[in-house]
């Protein structure tokens, strides 16, 4: 097995001492330069985040809270450190949702992630992001130029010319969405050209079916998967053993009940949440919105760093009901009000035409008086009326949701 660096096969308690201190460092520094975590975390001692339990008692900062706080206090809603002069690139992501990229040549840490995915110093590589607004295409470019790879432009569309770009100059590698990649290898086919010396891709931005991969695999290219966000840049990455995502190494990473801050069991499905070590733009328990859980074991190819099992859906499940938004934070808030119960799932469906809500609940105790009670505080909590429907712990599925829409229109 070949690794980019040591940090990836070192004992999980040496990487974890490792992380606790660089939080307590991240913290206060957070709280020393940015408007935001001087407001967020007061009355946290920055010395005293050394513990995972230190850390599930922040505040998370939600992803899709950014747009509001961008335009509270622009452009960057108080959260950097870098002042916007002093940037090397500023983005902007659909919202808009502006990022900054400090001095770093790769603070998004893609270096690592290209390795995984067999790319070496001296390779040339396809970049088919987004060059246009957002960071996607210099996300990748970043950790090409760290790791010594030189990358050729390609950007979006264009196909056909982007076929004729590889037959003249002969990449090693594509990096880009996978869907485009199969879009510019058919097309290759097609014209009867012969790419067959592009052996590698590393891949984001949308979902890799296991039929993509496996018609890319008998054409040569070996592909891996990258979990990424315009904010945070490298989260997971796919390696050799292409079992799960091996978690970056310079990340702090929690799994969150959704509409909560609270640690999940190991394995059970919750909301990504990533504290990262960017000195220009900290972000501390950023909820990401994304759904995912913590495979067990470790790594067949050797990394030692725990591993997310993939993206399993999106943790806001906002919906409206009657004219009313009903949150999953509100859901939680059931929770906290009844804890005899395990797992909650509000069930959303509208038989006859009309909207209905109905709270399933994982209990052991299920009785006439708690279903009075859970009702009265459903109609408290959401202001609507509703149902509870109970059934036996392990009962509901273990797939993170909380809000569950399932009405037919």
């Amino acid at each position: 097995m070949s690794y980019y660096d040591p940090l990836e096969t070192r004992d999980p308690d040496e990487r974890e001492a490792d992380l606790m201190d660089k939080l307590a460092r991240q913290v206060a520094h957070a709280k020393e330069t940015t408007h935001y975590y001087f407001q967020a975390l007061a009355g946290v001692n920055p010395y005293e985040c050394t513990t995972r339990e230190a850390l599930a008692r922040l505040p998370l900062t939600r992803k899709r809270d950014l747009i509001d706080l961008q335009k509270k206090t622009p452009p960057f809603g108080g959260l950097n450190s870098l002042p916007r002069h002093k940037a090397k690139r500023v983005f902007a992501s659909p919202g808009p949702i502006y990022e900054i990229q400090g001095k770093d040549i790769d603070p998004w840490r893609m270096a690592r992630v290209l390795y995984a995915a067999g790319f070496r110093d001296g390779d040339l590589i396809h970049n088919c992001f987004s060059y246009h607004f957002t960071p996607g295409a210099f996300i990748f470019e970043g950790g090409a130029r760290k790791l010594g790879c030189a990358v050729f432009p390609g950007g979006t569309g264009q196909t056909e010319q982007q076929v004729q770009a590889m037959l003249d100059l002969k990449p090693e590698g594509y990096v880009g969405t996978p869907s485009f990649l199969r879009i510019i290898v058919e097309k290759a086919e097609e014209l009867g050209a012969n790419i067959s010396f592009l052996r590698k891709a590393c891949v984001s931005g949308e979902a890799l079916p296991g039929v993509t991969r496996d018609w890319l695999r008998q054409r040569g290219i070996s592909v891996r998967q990258c979990y990424a966000t315009a904010d945070i840049g490298a989260i997971g990455y796919e390696t050799e053993a292409e079992e799960g995502l091996v978690v970056e190494e310079e990340l702090l990473v929690e799994i969150v009940r959704p509409g909560t801050g609270d640690p999940v069991a190991p394995g059970e499905v919750g909301e990504v949440v990533v504290t990262t070590f960017n000195p220009d733009y900290p972000l501390i328990r950023f909820a990401t919105g994304d759904l995912s859980a913590i495979l067990p074991g470790r790594s067949p190819c050797g990394r030692s760093n725990i591993r997310l099992k993939g993206w399993l859906g999106r943790a806001d499940q906002t919906t409206k009901v009657k004219g009313m938004f009903v949150h999953p934070e509100q859901v939680a808030d059931l929770a906290r009000r009844h804890p005899e119960i395990g797992r909650m799932r509000l069930v959303v469906d509208n038989p006859g035409g009309q909207d209905r809500m109905v709270l399933h609940c994982e209990t052991a105790l299920g009785n006439p008086e708690l279903d009075k009670a859970l009702v009265a505080s459903l109609r408290e909590v959401t202001k609507l009326r509703g149902e509870v429907a109970f059934s036996a712990p392990g009962g509901l599925p273990n797939d993170g949701k909380v809000i569950e829409d399932s009405r037919v229109y």
